[in-house]
């Protein structure tokens, strides 16, 4: 089967898997407790719009019980835009223009509509399908901020049409007396529509929408429809003017900081015009607005310190600052990789900052808020010498480090590093730091000289030395540092611990051309920088590496302590890439991976476009790698049919 068949094939099924779970969660939205998060439903759908945006079910929202009367809305109650981050509201606004974005909160509870006739009320619909809902009347008339006569100044006010709001429950309420129930809108949700009516008094409706059926509109724009309501008595969302897009932002941010302290629930921000579109918002989905909205995977939080992590000789900075819940999990630190990233942010200690997780395990800092002088603030203070050996650091900007060749800790860190990459299992943290601590082993050469004669006190005591009793351990460190001296190139130069060079950026440059060990000596930061993938930063850093560390190369290559593989890449493998997931039963996982390599392959971490296979031992599995694989046509291969390939 064609690549393009078997992509058009999982499609298929996964639209169809997706219509499935959307019109599940939205029943159980409508007629009793959601079972998902709104962002979990937001990904579904967002998902079914990639993938057809023309499908149905994007362009109706889901219907209530059959336990009441039915009635039409006034005005249609469809669902709107959605923007999850920043980036995603700036490219809507590139094509909505506005001079000014009227901003609302989105009420995060029920929709309900109440219809009028000569300023009485006559009917509460729900939302029903968008279209039609349930006649709740009953017990809409018991909720706080319904209206049953409108009335302006103790005039009636003659208005037939409809008033849309969302039915709220107050997190006061909810602690008081639903506690059970797993948050407001729940709560709310299932009250409302009780037979009985019983506990309809204790929700709230806040209103944000108006528009008469009979005679002209009794307001102009957007904030004279708020005006006109809170006039009348209602409850009104709160209106935020911007005059930008990025203002749109700035807002969102500090209301993502103080929404926690609100009565209610708000889930993000409604974007419309200050003039009224009603053919526009009488769409299914209309386009001049859009609900902003807040994530799980981002939050604000203040900076109350920030710590440096020294690894080898780099001093990374590291952020501290009030704990926050991201995508169910609660985070209080976060890299800041640099001191140019600070400095660009602007950051300083009792900043304001949005913390981000979106679909990373790593949380970042994203943005610092602007100080309206009511956050106490003070600069990041700098560490100026190294803790290990008392050189002057210095600082690059990109980079933060000790510049002493010599400094131990500087060494050890390498040491550790090139036991890691070349992968001699036997020679283990502690046992390298006894060694580095005792003076036997100072460089990577001094690793090559260790025999079992020179471990062995590293295993035995004195006693049991000076009755010639042997080390099984120190025979088994021996052989596996000898069995150890065949590396690669790429390995080789990435186990000295050059900042950010690992074996994928070396290998970017022998695919170059510079495919051997003089080759890339030989290279200027101006060659290196010419290499897709490098930038300015990354090739001087790499020389600069390369500078300190060439003596050492060179002479475990010409001593023979190290056999290099070096040249184009060549064997069974070349020119082919792979990603493992899963257990696998011949070999660890780092052992498949060397396997590749050493045959002239590449591994990926990830299934990407371009990877060759996916290999597992469950080729059925409805894993995320699997999936994304068969959305690609990456082939799923086994165990044993990597190593077919492997053995050709």
């Amino acid at each position: 089967m064609e690549l393009f068949d078997l992509e058009h094939e999982f499609n298929l099924n996964r639209i169809a898997e997706l219509e499935k779970l959307i019109l599940k969660y939205q029943k159980s939205y409508y007629n009793g407790e959601g079972e998902i998060s709104d962002a979990e439903f937001d990904k579904l759908w967002d998902e079914l719009k990639d993938l057809d945006p023309a499908n149905p079910i994007l362009h109706k929202v889901g219907q209530d019980s059959g336990n009441f009367q039915k009635a039409p809305h006034v005005m249609p109650m469809g669902s709107q835009e959605k923007a999850a981050d920043p980036e995603q509201f700036l490219a809507w606004a590139q094509k909505h223009t506005y001079s000014e974005y009227l901003v609302e909160y989105k009420l995060d509870g029920a929709s309900l509509e109440l219809q009028y006739n000569e300023g009485s009320l006559v009917r509460a619909v729900t939302r029903g399908d968008g279209s039609t809902g349930d006649v709740i009347t009953d017990n809409a008339v018991k909720m706080q901020g319904v209206i049953k006569s409108l009335k302006i100044n103790n005039q009636t006010e003659k208005f037939t049409g409809g008033i849309r709001g969302e039915v709220i429950m107050t997190h006061e309420v909810h602690k008081k007396y639903y506690s059970d129930k797993a948050n407001c809108r729940n709560a709310a949700n299932g009250l409302m529509k009780r037979k009985d009516g019983e506990g309809s008094e204790h929700l709230c409706l806040i209103v944000y929408d108006v528009w008469a059926t009979q005679g002209e509109q009794p307001f102009s724009d957007e904030e004279e429809k708020l005006t006109w309501l809170t006039s009348c008595g209602f409850n009104v969302v709160p209106l935020k003017i911007c005059k930008s897009a990025s203002e749109v932002i700035e807002y969102r941010s500090s209301v993502m900081e103080f929404r926690k302290g609100l009565d209610y629930d708000i889930d993000g921000l409604v974007i419309k015009e200050r003039a009224v579109n009603h053919e526009d918002a009488s769409r299914d989905r209309p386009d001049r607005q859009i609900a902003f909205k807040f994530s799980l995977e981002e939050a604000v939080s203040v900076v109350r310190d920030v710590e440096w992590n020294e690894n080898g000789a780099t001093y990374t900075p590291v952020a501290v600052f009030d704990p926050v819940d991201l995508n169910g999990t609660t985070v209080q630190r976060a890299s800041l990789a640099n001191p140019n990233n600070i400095r660009s942010l602007g950051l300083m200690i009792g900043s304001h900052v949005v913390v981000v997780k979106r679909g990373e395990i790593i949380p970042k800092i994203e943005a610092v808020l602007k100080n309206d002088g009511s956050a106490v603030t003070s600069p990041v203070s700098y560490p100026v010498k190294c803790s290990s050996c008392g050189s002057q650091l210095v600082d690059e900007g990109s980079r933060l480090y000790c510049p002493s060749k010599s400094c131990p800790k500087k060494v050890l860190h390498q040491l550790l590093k090139w036991v890691s990459v070349c992968d001699i299992r036997d020679l283990g943290e502690t046992l390298v730091t006894q060694l580095f601590n005792t003076g036997l082993v100072k460089s990577i050469t001094d690793i090559y000289s260790l025999d079992e004669e020179k471990l062995t006190p590293y295993f035995l005591n004195e006693d049991s030395i000076s009755q010639d009793k042997k080390s099984l351990g120190a025979k088994k460190v021996a052989a596996s540092i000898q069995s150890h001296r065949k590396i690669t190139l790429a390995r080789f130069i990435a186990g000295f611990d050059i900042e950010n060079i690992g074996e994928t950026v070396v290998e970017k440059l022998m695919d170059a051309g510079y495919s051997t060990l003089e080759k890339i000596l030989s290279a200027s930061p101006e060659d290196i920088e010419k290499v897709y993938g490098f930038a300015g930063i990354m090739a001087a850093t790499l020389c600069s590496g390369l500078e300190e560390c060439r003596e050492e190369m060179r002479s475990l290559v010409s001593s023979g302590t190290i056999s290099l593989e070096e040249g184009d890449k060549s064997g069974s493998l070349a020119g082919l890439s792979f990603c493992f997931t899963g257990e696998l039963h011949s070999m660890k996982r780092t052992d498949a991976q060397n396997l590749v390599k050493e045959n002239g392959g590449s591994v990926k971490s990830s299934v990407v476009k371009g990877l060759s296979y996916l290999v597992t031992n469950d080729t059925s599995s409805g894993s995320s790698k699997n999936v994304k694989a068969a959305s690609l046509g990456i082939p799923v291969i086994s165990e044993e049919e990597f190593l077919t390939l492997v053995n050709k």
